[in-house]
C-alpha cells in the first residue's frame, strides 16, 4: 500500500505542482511530497519484514531523511506518528489504522510552529475523523480506506473557504490534494491487481543515499585508518547512553567519527583499519542495513557495498581544519553560490525555488564541515521546516537554523559573521539582520489566474515583493520598474541586483542606472546571480 501510494502520487505530481497559489514557475508540492515518499516507499520495499510495525517504522525513516519542502517535512511527520502508534504490532486492523492516525496527525500538527488551516494539515485531520468514525462501522479495510478518502476530499473541497488566497487562485489546497492521492494509491493497490514495485525511474539506484564519506581526509600519504566504514544500526529508541558508549568505543578503533541517533535508527561512519571490530560492536545493539567500506589507501576506491542498489559515493575531500563555527547556504545560479562562498559560507546546496533539498541533503553538508556550531541559511520558506528537522536530528553538532525567506536575507545575515563571535549572540544578530532587508523578485506566470484584483495570464511579467505579487506586466524591465517604485521607501539605503541566467548584465546595469537617477540617495549594487526562472532578485535595505 505504501509503495503503491507512492507510485500513484509520483503519477500525478505535476498535476499537484500545478495548484500552486501563485502562478510562478517554481511549484513544487508534488515534487516535494513525492519525493519525500518515494524516500519512505524505498525503506518500505527493502525492509523484508511482514509486521506491520517494521514496515510503518521503515517507512517513517525514509521519509524523515528524505523530506522535502514544507510539504514534505508535514507528510514525514504523518509517516512518524502513523509508526508511533503501531509500534510492537505485528498487523493491524481498522481500530488499530485509526488510532495510527489520529496519532499521525498530532504528530503532523506538532511539527508546524503556527499550524494553518486549509492545508494538508486539515486534510489529514478530515481523514483521521473519518477514520475514527468508521472504525466503528466496519471490519473491512477496503471499505474503511474508501470512505476516508470520500471524507478526505470533502475537506479538500472546502480548503479554498479556509484559506482565501486558495479562493482567488481557484484551487484547493496541493498537499492535501498530494495526501489523497498517497491513500487512492493504497486503496488501488488492496484490489490486488497493481504490481508491488517503484515505478521505473523513480528505483532505489536512484535514491539519494547518506554519505559521510564526504568527512574523509584522504591524501594517501596522510590517511590514519584505511577504511572508511558506514552503516545504520535498526534499533527501537536508542537511549543517549548506548549512542555515547558507542561512540567512545569508535573512538578507540578510528577517527572521523559520526554517531548520530533519531526515534529507530543510529547513523554510523568511522575510519578505521578494523572494519569488523565496528560492525561487531554495533551488532550488540541492533540490526544492520546500507553497509558500505571503502578502502580509502587504493588510487581508485575500491568500494564494498551490501546493498547493491547503493549508488556510488563521492571521492573523499581532504579533511578540513577545525573551526569555531560553519555555514551552510542553500541557492541557486552559479553567482549567488559564489557570493556566498566568498562571505565565508562553507557548503553550499543548489537549490531553492525548483527544487527543494531535503532534510538529508542538509545533513550531509553539515557532515562535510568540522565545526562545533553550524549556522544552516534555508534562504527560502519552503525550506525552513527541513532545516529545522535536520537540527533535531543532528546530535554531533549544533545547528543554528536562521530562518531566512530569501537569498537576499541569506546574504545579509552573512554579513554579521564575525570570526571570534559567541555563536548565540551571532545567531541572534542574523535573525535582526534578515528581518532588516526587502525582497523583489522578478519572474513570469506560468497560468491564467487571479490574484486579489490582479489579473494574470500566462507568460505575464510578474513583480513579487516579500511573496506577494505587486507588478503585473508585458515587459521585464517596464515591469521590474514599476516593482522598484513600488518597494523602494524613503528609508532604503543599499539596493543590491542579482541578475538570472536568462538576463543580460546590458540590461541589469540599465535597471542600476534607472536606480541612481530616480532614487539618487540609494547606493546600488549589480552582481551576476546566475538563478534560474527569476529575471531579476533584487534586495533592498
Amino acid at each position: 500500500m505504501i509503495i503503491a501510494g507512492a507510485n500513484e502520487l509520483a503519477s500525478n505530481k505535476q498535476l499537484v505542482d500545478a495548484m500552486n497559489v501563485f502562478p510562478v514557475p517554481d511549484g513544487d508540492t508534488g515534487t516535494n511530497m513525492s519525493l519525500t515518499v518515494m524516500a519512505a516507499a524505498r525503506e518500505a520495499e527493502k525492509n523484508g519484514s511482514l509486521q506491520v510495525a517494521d514496515i510503518a517504522k521503515a517507512a517513517s525513516g525514509g521519509a524523515l531523511r528524505g523530506a522535502r519542502g514544507n510539504s514534505g517535512v508535514i507528510t514525514s511527520q504523518i509517516f512518524r506518528g502513523f509508526a508511533k502508534a503501531l509500534e510492537g504490532m505485528e498487523e493491524a486492523g481498522v481500530q488499530e489504522l485509526a488510532v495510527a492516525a489520529e496519532q499521525a496527525v498530532k504528530t503532523a500538527y506538532k511539527a508546524v510552529m503556527k499550524p494553518k488551516e486549509g492545508t494538508i494539515l486539515t486534510v489529514a485531520r478530515g481523514c483521521a475523523e473519518a477514520a475514527v468514525r468508521l472504525a466503528e462501522e466496519t471490519d473491512e479495510i477496503e471499505v474503511f480506506l474508501k470512505g476516508i478518502i470520500e471524507d478526505g476530499h470533502k475537506v479538500l473541497a472546502q480548503t479554498p473557504e479556509m484559506l482565501p488566497v486558495l479562493k482567488q487562485a481557484g484551487v484547493v489546497d496541493a498537499g492535501g490534494r498530494g495526501l489523497l492521492y498517497i491513500l487512492e494509491g493504497a486503496l488501488k493497490q488492496l484490489g490486488g491487481d497493481l504490481p508491488v514495485t517503484l515505478q521505473d525511474g523513480q528505483s532505489t539506484a536512484a535514491a539519494p543515499e547518506t554519505n559521510f564519506a564526504s568527512l574523509a581526509s584522504v591524501e594517501n600519504e596522510s590517511i590514519t585508518f584505511g577504511y572508511c566504514t558506514e552503516f545504520f544500526i535498526n534499533v527501537d529508541h536508542p537511549d543517549e547512553a548506548v549512542t555515547t558508549g558507542l561512540k567512545a568505543y569508535l573512538g578507540t578503533i578510528g577517527d572521523s567519527i559520526v554517531c548520530v541517533a533519531d526515534d529507530d535508527i543510529i547513523k554510523i561512519h568511522v575510519h578505521t583499519d578494523h572494519p569488523g571490530l565496528a560492525i561487531e560492536k554495533a551488532l550488540t545493539i541492533g540490526s544492520l542495513s546500507g553497509l558500505k567500506i571503502d578502502n580509502m589507501r587504493e588510487q581508485h576506491t575500491n568500494k564494498i557495498n551490501f546493498s547493491a542498489e547503493a549508488p556510488k559515493a563521492e571521492a573523499p575531500k581532504a579533511e578540513q581544519p577545525k573551526k569555531d563555527v560553519g555555514f551552510v547556504s542553500i541557492s541557486a545560479g552559479e553567482g549567488l553560490t559564489k557570493i556566498f562562498k566568498n562571505l565565508g559560507v562553507d557548503e553550499v546546496i543548489e537549490g531553492g525555488q525548483t527544487m527543494n533539498p531535503s532534510t538529508e541533503d542538509i545533513l550531509n553538508a553539515v557532515d562535510k564541515i568540522n565545526a562545533e556550531h553550524i549556522f544552516i541559511l534555508p534562504n527560502n520558506k519552503n525550506i525552513i521546516l527541513a532545516a529545522e528537522q535536520a537540527a533535531k536530528l543532528s546530535e554531533e553538532k549544533k545547528l543554528h537554523v536562521i530562518p531566512s525567506r530569501s537569498v537576499p536575507e541569506g546574504i545579509s545575515a552573512m554579513f554579521c559573521y564575525e570570526h571570534d563571535a559567541d555563536p548565540d549572540e551571532m545567531e541572534a544578530a542574523m535573525k535582526d539582520a534578515i528581518q532588516q532587508v526587502d525582497t523583489a523578485t522578478v519572474t513570469y506566470a506560468v497560468r491564467d489566474t487571479s490574484i486579489g484584483d490582479k489579473q494574470i495570464k500566462e507568460g505575464n511579467i510578474l513583480g513579487m515583493l516579500n511573496d506577494e505579487i505587486e507588478v503585473v506586466a508585458e515587459d521585464v524591465m517596464e515591469g521590474t520598474k514599476e516593482l522598484l517604485r513600488n518597494a523602494i521607501t524613503e528609508e532604503s539605503e543599499v539596493v543590491s541586483i542579482y541578475y538570472g541566467a536568462d538576463t543580460a548584465e546590458e540590461d541589469a546595469k540599465e535597471l542600476s542606472a534607472f536606480i541612481e537617477e530616480e532614487f539618487p540617495d540609494c547606493e546600488v549594487e549589480v552582481q551576476d546571480g546566475g538563478q534560474p526562472l527569476y529575471y531579476y532578485i533584487i534586495s533592498i535595505e
